[in-house]
């Protein structure tokens, strides 16, 4: 869940303006959380405690408005009677990573409260897909599976093209909000990494939906890597100080 929103945070300088290279100030001043963030606190929230998902989901949206949520997401959190809209936006994967976390000793638990966070909004088959892929990769990651295992894990389950390189995905990619195009991507960010940081500056590179990719490597990289103290200090220090529900339910998810 760190790895999600220190992904979400160090991506958001470049979600309009995209770069194509991996030398880039790691923390700017400019940062900032966005709606993966909001999304992903929510998940934890509902999860943890056994919350109505889609009241949930509303709630902690409604008390962070303004955070670029996409359009037909941002009519659903404040729709009286909300319904799925049989979405396949990569939406559906930012916000998951709890799902694996909480679950880390059952992974059909993990995919089952992956789908039951998903399919009240992002409920296409390639939403549901997405979203599980994530859970899947972040489960087996923090469970001691090498990135070789994952990959072909992840590739055999999901049907997902995990064969080309950072480096061979860069100079073709462009923005993109599909699950189809994304979480593919933010995963072999992820697995090409050698360090949590390595990885999040690989998913900014790619000069797509940069916080989103990097909410979506970033808690694959954390399971595969850890997250050095001084940068999830730095990330709760710096950007978090109006986020204090957000910090809580996190401290929450983590023990302390």
């Amino acid at each position: 869940m760190w790895g999600a929103i220190i992904g979400d945070i160090v991506g958001s300088v470049y979600e309009w303006d995209r770069i194509k290279t991996k030398d880039f100030e790691f923390f700017n001043e400019r940062g900032h959380f966005t709606d993966d963030s909001v999304c992903t606190a929510a998940v934890a929230d509902m999860l943890l405690h056994d919350l109505p998902e889609a009241a949930t989901l509303q709630s902690w949206c409604r008390r962070y408005p303004g955070m670029s949520y996409g359009g037909w997401f941002a009519q659903w959190m404040w729709h009286e009677s909300p319904e799925p809209y049989n979405s396949f936006g990569n939406g559906a994967a930012m916000r998951v990573s709890p799902a694996a976390l909480l679950n880390r000793d059952d992974l059909a638990a993990a995919l089952a409260a992956s789908d039951r966070v998903t399919a009240i909004t992002h409920d296409h088959p390639e939403g549901m897909k997405g979203a599980r892929a994530t859970v899947h990769a972040i489960w087996l990651a923090l469970n001691g599976g090498d990135p070789a295992t994952i990959r072909a894990t992840v590739a055999a389950e999901y049907a997902y093209d995990l064969r080309r390189t950072v480096d061979e995905i860069r100079p073709g990619y462009a923005f993109n909000e599909t699950c189809q195009e994304t979480v593919p991507e933010s995963i072999t960010c992820a697995l090409e990494s050698n360090s949590f940081e390595d990885a999040i500056r690989n998913a900014v590179s790619l000069g797509g939906d940069s916080d989103t990719v990097a909410a979506i490597a970033g808690p694959v990289a954390e399971g595969l890597h850890g997250i050095p103290r001084a940068i999830r200090a730095e990330a709760r220090e710096r950007y978090l100080g109006d986020a204090g529900d957000m910090v809580a339910v996190m401290e929450e998810m983590y023990g302390g």
